[in-house]
């Protein structure tokens, strides 16, 4: 898996894990003011990563996405579910083996984490994102798991609900799985702890300099409160600033893009 040299950042006691999509871009447009701010990071050398559900994609394939918009960074400032799913399974189990619905970047993590990928009789089961496997994968995977097979989902993210939608979400396709199997999923992605704690340790943070940049209040900002995280929501996805109310928990700051974010942040005083 992709490490960071964190030794760069070893005086630096602040950073951020920031959400991409409604936050960086929207679709394939970046968001006015986005490529200035993670540019003013990178100068500041203060530590960053992106973090996203999107376990697709490989470290690379977000590094090229970016650089088309217009935002020039390295590998080792991305981190996805697929990488905090790899090392969680290797972390339960070191010769572990598994059946995979995924694709790219979720092979490509459980490969360099050591996992080995079968056909029959697997440890474990695992969702990611894709577009390429069946029904019958499906229902294969459901005969693993109803025959032992622990089962793990990259993410619950929902589907688009919209005209035009290109991907099924994949809490959708993790609800069929559960329904059918008669068990529930262990979700890695955000908001889970494991997700956050594990994109924290990445970049060599603590708790305490530890502040999460996102649009959605149910994944980004939820995870990082119950991590204990500072949080900062942006109004350029898919939350209304009307709709916080309905929250039992809100964010520290709200702004309506990262070209709002003054850094250094006054909780870093």
């Amino acid at each position: 898996m992709t490490t960071v040299d964190t030794n760069k950042y070893k005086t630096m006691k602040n950073g951020l894990l920031i959400d991409m999509d409604g936050v960086i871009y929207s679709g394939e447009e970046m968001i006015i003011g986005a490529d200035k701010f993670i540019s003013g990071l990178i100068s500041k050398e203060i530590p960053f990563t992106f973090m996203t559900n999107n376990s697709q994609r490989t470290p690379l394939d977000v590094v090229r996405k970016l650089k088309r918009l217009g935002i020039d960074i390295s590998i080792e400032h991305v981190f996805t579910s697929a990488m905090a799913t790899g090392k969680f399974v290797a972390d339960q189990s070191k010769t572990g083996t598994a059946f995979v619905l995924g694709e790219g970047g979720l092979l490509s993590s459980l490969h360099d984490n050591g996992i080995t990928l079968v056909d029959s009789e697997p440890e474990f089961v695992i969702l990611g994102e894709g577009r390429n496997f069946t029904l019958e994968m499906v229902q294969k995977a459901v005969d693993m798991i109803l025959a032992g097979a622990k089962f793990i989902t990259t993410n619950r993210d929902p589907s688009p609900q919209k005209p035009g939608w290109n991907n099924l979400g994949i809490a959708a396709t993790t609800a069929m799985i559960e329904e059918a199997a008669g068990t529930k999923a262990f979700v890695v992605g955000k908001p889970s702890p494991v997700m956050m704690r594990s994109a924290r340790k990445f970049i060599g943070l603590e708790t305490a300099g530890t502040t999460v940049v996102g649009d959605t209040m149910e994944t980004d900002i939820q995870g990082g409160v119950q991590m204990g995280y500072k949080t900062i929501l942006v109004l350029s996805g898919i939350t209304n600033k009307v709709d916080l109310g309905k929250y039992a928990f809100k964010p520290d700051m709200i702004v309506g893009s990262v070209d709002e974010i003054e850094l250094p942040l006054k909780w870093w005083q």
